[in-house]
């Protein structure tokens, strides 16, 4: 039999269908619409034509750091406690101290940033500019400009941080007329951070120089960045605040503000007391040379001690050079210092070797 629609009754309601056609689709489920935003959605007016809207919140928002400023406020505390005693240190301490302590971070820094250069390589290269080859010649560069940056010139936020930025990543010298746009940009963050702790303005620096920032080398110079400028805080001693020198914690920070700057600052405090105990150590290893070596006779022996305080590992020709001694009086001192347990040598080699003192 075949069904017919109702054609009886104009009020009833009842309707004759037939079987269903391989053509008929079922009914749209109002509970399945994909293209609906979810009911619990917070703005449904995101997603209205002609699609979901771009989020137009600040990227960095000082007033969200400022709060996580607070909530570290003791740790924060602690950390400009422990720089005080540093910056003190090296400020009375021989000027060696401070190249000492930058050569170790910026190899330290290089195996976080994948640059991998080892304390003696990153000598040789910023002492005598040796040491380079095909595969690793930019990263080189790059550790060499991080020391350089670390340990003499102006900060980065001096004189305005647009123009103090721009001549701190020598951006004005390489031929560029005007401010690149990432260092505009980055001054532009930092220009709304100045009622801020120098410590949370670094940690802003770091990671907005991440985000708007291009290149190979724009880890270093983030970490390079916020480095001199956490040092405003002290009165001139040191001129860097440490980031690796106890490993990468500072510098792995990730999520919402708080969390960077809870890991920024536990970091840089770890950091930090690891370069005051290193300065310990080698103070007391400087006395302790000094001592061993006054019945050498000569000029080479006091400035050897001070090429080895000044450098964390020295080879044969980078202390010939520093000690404007002759190869033969420099290896011959070399040797002493090694009999009386002063220095050691690193490399266990027979040739082309590299001395460290004996902390």
């Amino acid at each position: 039999m075949t069904a017919k629609p109702h054609d009886s009754d104009p009020d009833d309601e009842t309707t004759y269908e037939g079987p269903r056609s391989i053509y008929d689709v079922d009914p749209p489920d109002e509970d399945e619409l994909w293209f609906l935003p979810p009911e619990d959605s917070q703005g449904h007016d995101d997603f209205l034509p002609p699609g979901p809207r771009v989020d137009r919140r600040v990227l960095f928002d000082p007033v969200e750091w400022r709060l996580a400023q607070a909530d570290v406020a003791k740790e924060l505390a602690d950390l400009t406690l422990t720089f005080g005693a540093l910056d003190e240190r090296l400020r009375v301490g021989p000027t060696g101290w401070k190249h000492r302590l930058a050569l170790m971070d910026v190899s330290d820094l290089g195996w976080w940033t994948g640059d991998r250069i080892s304390i003696d390589r990153l000598a040789l290269w910023t002492g005598l500019r040796i040491g380079a080859t095909g595969d690793d010649v930019q990263a080189l560069f790059r550790a060499g400009w991080a020391v350089r940056r670390l340990t003499s010139g102006a900060s980065p936020s001096e004189g305005g941080w647009q123009m103090g930025l721009a001549a701190f990543l020598d951006r004005m010298t390489q031929g560029i007329d005007e401010v690149p746009e990432s260092v505009a940009d980055l001054a532009e963050v930092m220009d709304k951070t100045q009622d801020l702790h120098p410590v949370t303005q670094s940690a802003i620096a770091f990671h907005a120089w991440r985000a708007v920032s291009q290149g190979p080398g724009h880890d270093t110079e983030a970490a390079i960045i916020a480095a001199r400028h956490a040092a405003g805080m002290g009165r001139g001693g040191a001129l860097f605040m440490p980031l690796a020198l106890s490993g990468p914690g500072a510098l792995r920070g990730a999520g919402e503000p708080d969390e960077k700057l809870r890991a920024w600052v536990r970091g840089a405090g770890q950091a930090a007391l690891a370069a005051l105990l290193h300065l310990e150590r080698v103070s007391a290893w400087e006395t302790r040379a000094r001592t061993a070596t006054d019945d050498l006779s000569g000029r080479t022996p006091p400035v050897l001690v001070d090429v080895l305080t000044a450098w964390p590992m020295v080879s044969a020709p980078l202390a010939e050079e520093m000690t404007q001694a002759s190869r033969a009086a420099v290896q011959r001192n070399l040797d002493k210092f090694s009999e009386r347990g002063l220095i050691r040598e690193v490399t266990g080699q027979g040739r082309y070797r590299v001395w460290a003192a004996a902390l």
